[in-house]
């Protein structure tokens, strides 16, 4: 259920590329939550409008525009009178950019151009939020000595370009590049492992919890790279934090990593909780690294802090359980597609 502060006029207007995914619509809600006036782009590239986005583009302050970046005539849809602009939308995935990373590549960097250039069309912006990735430490960290927790003024190192994993961090690195040569007010976000309700089953967190879940009791939970270690980020911080960089003065031209800096924890430890959490008996069962996973990765958040005073208020234990629960109402038992 969202909290409606009540829509005013004189609140800030929204669009939001990428609504329809994970963080992209927990970044709605707690905007509208807030009282904002959003506009919600999305071309709905995997077909599924499942309830919960639904629900959320019923609200009085909230209007959904179905478009494709890629053609510059989703201008023509828009007013020119936007406050915040947030662009998440990109092509994700492992598989889209292992099977086509030239379209990564290309469409990545072709909906930023399109959006930056109606950014400036807009009568008074305030800032133009872009989404990038923990994914452009990714050639430090493999060549040089990554500080770790990594602050974001780490050096940038590109691994092979010729390999097709690279294009989705070459896409972010040029689209970092094309915000700061813009000229634009901007601020640059790099999330490190998001995780929550309505992510998908792609990922450690809910991959894990349905295995557990579906696991007999005595039975076995497959963990691979049991000693890499991260943090996590539950998603109602991370867009917390988003919501906040994007309204304050001194985060104008600056680029924030989006995650938590503790607890820095093994995947076998990860399991452990995730374990608990469904209440089952189950042993670990411990397997090789997941080829080209980094050892550690965690975030220095300490630039955020200063910034603007953020901290991350919800533990992980905490995030796993809501994140569990949504889970298993919704597809565990509840037999939803997951939209994400």
């Amino acid at each position: 259920m969202i909290q409606l502060a009540g829509v005013d006029p004189e609140m800030k207007k929204i669009l939001i590329t990428g609504s329809a995914g994970f963080i992209g619509y927990h970044l709605a809600r707690h905007c509208v939550a807030k009282g904002y006036r959003l506009d919600l782009l999305d071309n709905l590239s995997r077909g599924i409008k499942d309830q919960a986005f639904e629900d959320l583009c019923a609200l009085p302050n909230v209007s959904v525009i179905q478009a494709d970046l890629l053609n510059p005539e989703f201008e023509d849809l828009l007013p020119r009178d936007y406050d915040i602009i947030f662009h998440l939308a990109a092509i994700i995935g492992v598989s889209n950019v292992l099977q086509k990373p030239y379209a990564v590549l290309r469409d990545n960097v072709s909906m930023l151009v399109n959006l930056l250039e109606f950014s400036k069309a807009q009568a008074d912006l305030e800032r133009f939020v872009f989404a990038s990735t923990s994914e452009v430490y990714a050639g430090t960290l493999k060549h040089f000595d990554l500080a770790i927790p990594t602050p974001e003024d780490s050096p940038i190192a590109l691994t092979d370009i010729s390999h097709p994993r690279t294009s989705y961090l070459l896409s972010k690195i040029y689209g970092e590049a094309l915000c700061h040569q813009s000229g634009i007010p901007f601020t640059i976000i790099r999330p490190h492992n998001i995780y929550g309700p309505r992510m998908g089953l792609s990922h450690v967190i809910p991959e894990l919890s349905k295995k557990a879940y579906e696991a007999e009791a005595g039975g076995e939970l497959a963990v691979f790279s049991p000693d890499h270690r991260r943090t996590f980020c539950f998603v109602q911080d991370a867009v917390q934090l988003i919501e906040q960089a994007s309204m304050s003065a001194s985060c104008r031209g600056e680029t924030l990593n989006i995650g938590t800096r503790e607890p820095e924890i093994q995947m076998r430890d990860l399991a452990r909780i995730i374990i608990k959490t469904v209440g089952k008996s189950l042993k670990i069962k411990e397997l090789p690294p997941t080829p080209g996973s980094p050892v550690r990765r965690c975030p220095e958040i300490a630039k955020a802090t200063q910034l603007i005073g953020f901290t991350p208020r919800i533990s992980l234990e905490e995030g796993i359980q809501m994140t569990f629960d949504w889970y298993k109402k919704n597809i565990f038992e509840g037999n939803t597609k997951s939209a994400v």
